[in-house]
């Protein structure tokens, strides 16, 4: 097994640069086509999801493998090789199975624990299937890291440590409110059609929204989710299906909106949102200034879901003093409004020794003008100098004035509340800064899900993992040396075959009866003498470095190398044709 698996995901690249490099449907075709057409690679799948891109392919050289893949992944993401590779990881071999099985047991999603993750491996397996691209190996993996998700979800309480992503993000958008009770009685805009859109649709009318309506490109299926929404026997949800042009229109009526396609650009910009929002309230939707607008909700502090809302008059800060404060140096009545009495214009042509009894003053202190007075004029050049030169540094003169606490106001709930699952964005960022929106997005959920608890019971996925990774490694090595022995049956199958054709040829008045006798008894013979090797081989071969032993049984009976690899190839051809089991 020379399995070998290059990606970047949520865990080893910043969200910009997942954006970046996602892959279209059309561009994970061409990137599989692509890779099994490269020198190395001899089989490759693509799990592809919004928050990882991940290659896997059986190659023959380790290195020249990880060069070909990354180079791949580059050209067919976009981001050059340069910029794509800080953010790479690379597993091979038995890591690389471990990594797959932990994803497909939720271990590596952003919510621990979640489940879509599987469906998507489904379909990765599905589309490399479609396109012969998966072999035995690739085959055998990707059903196997099935299995073994869904033991971990049988056999442990994992889901009770995650949710899906759609559950979470919900959460968010909730603010530590419970989310049925958040939902109840809203109306609700799902854009999109595909297994995320759904589940979403499908969590929505759970949670009891009122109303349902789904937006997707071909209205066909946009209509068979609202159908199936509608026809659900545990919810009361009214849904219906739109086109996509009028997604202006309902956003007037929403409440909250999920986005999840598969478009390349934006479906909803920071204009399309804020028309929406001043078509609902009848008046303008100001962008909030405070911070860019990054507000903190939910389990994560520095989480980007924001609550906005029109800006607050800001009140002039009172003056610092009124002109009688106890030893002030400064004739507090010339200074000219506006100005703060610590800064620049209230100490323009003050003498040194004035201006060290003023920024004594100004910090509270005290300053004994007899000391100050007894100073040289040497004194009072150097530290003149010094000030020139603070000024002409920062250009101006420091203030010393302690900054007055700002107290923020208190803002209400939002307008409209958008959860973007789409990769890359499907709303604009700038949406996060307009009053009376709320937007949550893979980049927020990934800051939230960084301060996540972990179940105990995750530990026992992983020792399920650990153990899964053994048994399918040894299963491979002992599949690795199936060809030898297959080869070395075929070679005992035709020795017996040639031996019976020269007995006949020496004996030609042997009867059916005896010369059928005589060929069951040397075949018996055969098969008994090879019986004992060819099962200890194979369980020699499963245990870690037992690839030899196919190599050893080659030499001992010297077998044609391209009669095995026949039957590998053989193998091979069967398993890139199986459908999915």
């Amino acid at each position: 097994m020379s399995l070998l698996v290059v990606g970047l995901s949520h865990r080893s690249a910043p969200v910009s640069v997942l954006e970046r490099a996602a892959l279209s449907a059309d561009a994970q075709s061409k990137l599989l086509q692509d890779t099994v057409a490269a020198e190395p690679a001899t089989e490759a799948a693509v799990l592809a999801t919004c928050n990882r891109i991940e290659l896997y392919a059986d190659v023959d050289k380790f290195h020249a493998g990880v060069a070909e893949l990354s180079t791949l992944l580059a050209q067919h993401s976009g981001v050059g090789l340069d910029e794509l590779t800080p953010y790479l990881y690379v597993h091979y071999e038995d890591r690389a199975v471990h990594h797959l099985f932990s994803v497909a047991c939720g271990l590596d999603s952003m919510v621990v624990g979640e489940g879509q993750i599987l469906g998507q491996i489904k379909d990765s397996l599905a589309k490399a299937q479609e396109l012969h691209s998966a072999g035995r190996l690739l085959n055998d993996l990707f059903q196997q890291a099935l299995r073994v998700g869904k033991r971990a979800h049988s056999e442990t309480g994992i889901d009770r440590a995650g949710q899906s992503l759609v559950t979470f993000g919900l959460e968010q958008l909730a603010v530590g409110t419970d989310v049925t009770a958040w939902a109840g009685g809203k109306k609700a805009l799902v854009i999109g059609a595909g297994s995320m859109s759904s589940l979403a649709a499908a969590t929505l009318a759970r949670a009891g929204v009122a109303e349902v309506v789904v937006a997707n490109r071909t209205f066909d299926r946009a209509e068979r989710l609202a159908q199936i929404l509608g026809e659900a026997g545990d919810t009361d949800v009214s849904a219906r299906a739109v086109p996509m042009e009028s997604v202006p229109v309902e956003l007037t009526r929403a409440d909250v909106v999920v986005s999840c396609t598969g478009a390349t650009g934006l479906v909803l910009t920071a204009a399309s949102v804020a028309s929406a929002v001043e078509g609902r309230t009848g008046r303008p939707v100001a962008f909030d200034a405070v911070d860019g607008g990054a507000r903190t909700t939910g389990k994560a502090p520095a989480a980007r879901a924001h609550a906005d809302v029109t800006d607050v008059p800001q009140t002039p800060l009172p003056p610092t003093s009124v002109g009688s404060d106890e030893n002030c140096p400064l004739d507090l009545t010339a200074v000219q409004g506006g100005f703060s009495v610590h800064g620049e214009a209230a100490v323009a042509g003050m003498d040194a020794a004035t201006l060290e009894q003023h920024a004594a003053w100004a910090a509270g202190g005290a300053v004994d003008r007899r000391e100050a007075a007894r100073r040289s004029p040497e004194t009072d050049a150097e530290l003149i100098t010094a000030l020139a030169a603070t000024a002409a540094t920062v250009g101006r003169i420091p203030e010393r004035r302690k900054p007055e606490p700002v107290v923020e106001a208190p803002r209400p709930a939002p307008v409209l509340s958008l959860l973007d699952l789409a990769m890359p964005r499907d709303i604009d960022a700038a949406v996060h800064r307009l009053a009376g929106v709320r937007l949550v997005d893979i980049e927020s959920l990934a800051e939230a899900s960084a301060d996540a608890p972990m179940a105990a019971d995750v530990d026992q996925v992983r020792r399920i993992v650990a153990d899964e990774v053994a048994a399918f490694g040894a299963a491979q090595r002992a599949a690795h040396i199936t060809p030898t022995v297959v080869a070395l049956r075929t070679m005992a199958a035709d020795v017996v075959a040639s031996e019976i054709a020269r007995l006949e040829g020496r004996l030609p008045g042997l009867d059916d009866k005896h010369r059928s006798e005589i060929t069951q008894t040397v075949r018996r013979v055969v098969d008994k003498l090879l019986h004992a090797p060819t099962v200890r081989v194979k369980q020699l071969a499963a245990e870690p470095g037992g690839a030899g032993y196919a190599d050893a049984l080659r030499t001992l009976f010297d077998l044609d190398q391209e009669t095995v690899a026949s039957v590998s190839r053989a193998e091979d051809s069967t398993d890139k044709n199986r459908g999915p089991r």
